[in-house]
């Protein structure tokens, strides 16, 4: 198909047990375009009684006497595989799907769409890798672990990359030999949809994956409570992962949670500074900077900050705002119009409280949820927008002179997600790389990300980590078997 073209929306209702199905009420909700903000679909509205039968049907496809506790490691395997080949095979129609829904431009969706696959492919061929040891115990024993899958699992995932977030959940949950429900984001329910379509195709058994959209009252949150759920996965807000977290305690789940960030990258004079200049801007306007790595908060050298500052302003005006669908457009709408508020909101903040508004700051057009990209200089930390989470297109470009200083300040937050620091001088970056309280640190780069590297949080980022194999850890239990031997070895 044309990607360019609006795509056909094929599948509006839960899927439980391999089956496309009404919610139990009939209740639906509308699925909103953010470019136009006009109703996509009518999606069937999941709640505790929809979330109660996904997890039945998990529940049943986990029993020990199952086709799938009964498959070999490399069987699942290759269902993941099969499912990636089937991803590629739709790729236009999803990067589609996944604009139309979402309004992230149609590059990014196919960026999306790549390492969706990758990552499907990756945890295919971890399958029937995953092995326990032999332990040298003290006394006359013979000990050995074996890794087994924890069972029904929950995910509740993000709106800002619905494809990409889904298969992060599903790939290593799979893997491992855990059954899943999942609860999409109840702004961007379709892609998770149709790849749940392709789990029946490439041959999962029924039960293995179940999708209810709905919202987090009413279906998150039974979600999380249910008493046979023994694994919640999320990711999204700070404030939603306590929730969760407090929740999950009840029935002392295990718990990952990938969350917020306000994330540092420290520029310094030696750099290439139009290399920085330009990680910087692509890393905050990401996505609309719906990203919860953005780069949102940018300490540069004083030497080099006045250069710095114009190079930011002229990549943000050269930015093209308009239909997501179209190739030639790098930047989409906001998701909805509570982001679009609160970052309008939080731009209007950093006026008042004495920021240099160098670009921006203004909605764009007379329909859809699209902000300017927005440039703030002489930014202070004291500031609301170099202190929360804007998710928008807003770059803060704060100053400094000294490396004790800027690292004190760039860990002065609750958050600990990503860092970065561009420099030539490798004390300079290793000194700050190893200072810096963030799951990922990347150097003359940012956000430099691949499957085979774990991603997570430090502090109120998160708890756990994400691909690699570090991500399959979260899906699985040690068991320690230790027995007797009657002679001496």
């Amino acid at each position: 198909m044309d990607p360019s073209k609006t795509p056909e929306v094929k599948y509006t209702q839960l899927f439980i047990n391999n089956e496309f199905v009404n919610s139990t009420k009939g209740k639906t909700f509308p699925t909103i375009n953010p470019a136009t903000c006009e109703v996509i679909a009518q999606v069937q509205e999941g709640d505790a009684d929809d979330i109660d039968k996904a997890v039945l049907a998990a529940n049943a496809a986990f029993d020990r006497d199952s086709q799938w506790r009964q498959m070999d490691a490399s069987a699942r395997g290759e269902l993941l595989y099969k499912m990636a080949e089937l991803l590629e095979r739709d790729i236009d129609y999803m990067a589609s799907l996944e604009t139309y829904n979402n309004g992230k431009p149609i590059q990014s969706a196919y960026d999306d769409l790549g390492a969706s696959v990758a990552t499907l492919k990756y945890y295919a061929g971890a399958a029937d890798k995953l092995c326990g040891q032999v332990l040298p115990a003290d006394g006359n024993k013979f000990a050995y672990t074996v890794y087994e899958p924890v069972g029904v699992c929950g995910a509740i995932t993000p709106w800002n990359y619905p494809i990409l977030m889904a298969v992060v959940k599903i790939a290593p949950c799979l893997a491992t030999g855990n059954t899943l429900v999942l609860k999409p984001a109840e702004q961007t329910p379709l892609t998770a949809l149709a790849l749940a379509a392709l789990s029946k195709e490439a041959g999962f058994p029924a039960g293995v994956l179940n999708v209810v959209p709905g919202f987090g009252p009413t279906a998150g949150q039974p979600l999380v409570q249910h008493q046979l759920v023994r694994k919640i996965t999320f990711t999204g807000s700070t404030e939603i992962g306590k929730l969760i977290q407090r929740e999950a305690s009840h029935t002392v789940k295990r718990v990952s949670l990938e969350l917020g960030g306000k994330s540092p990258l420290i520029i310094y004079p030696d750099c290439d500074l139009a290399k920085a200049a330009q990680v910087a801007h692509d890393m905050i306007m990401i996505n609309q900077g719906q990203c919860c790595i953005a780069a949102s908060r940018v300490f540069v050298h004083s030497s080099v900050y006045d250069e710095f500052v114009a190079r930011s302003v002229k990549l943000a005006k050269d930015r093209k705002i308009g239909n997501p669908l179209d190739a030639s457009v790098n930047h989409g709408p906001q998701i909805d119009q509570e982001q679009f508020n609160k970052i309008l909101d939080l731009i209007k903040s950093g006026k008042e409280q004495g920021a240099t508004l160098e670009t921006g700051g203004k909605s764009f057009g007379d329909k859809g949820y699209f902000i300017e990209p927005t440039v703030f200089s002489n930014v202070t930390d004291d500031m609301r927008i170099a202190k929360e989470e804007i998710f928008g297109p807003v770059q803060q470009i704060l100053k400094f002179t000294d490396t004790d200083e800027v690292i004190k300040r760039a860990n002065a937050t609750t958050y600990g997600l990503g860092a970065g620091v561009f420099t030539n001088d490798l004390e300079t970056a290793m000194k700050v790389s190893s200072r810096l309280e963030a799951g990922q640190v990347y150097v003359n780069n940012y956000f430099s990300a691949s499957i085979q590297i774990p991603f997570g949080g430090f502090k109120q980022s998160g708890i756990g980590r994400e691909f690699g194999l570090d991500g399959l850890k979260q899906y699985y239990e040690v068991k320690s078997i230790i027995v007797d031997l009657p002679f001496k070895v």
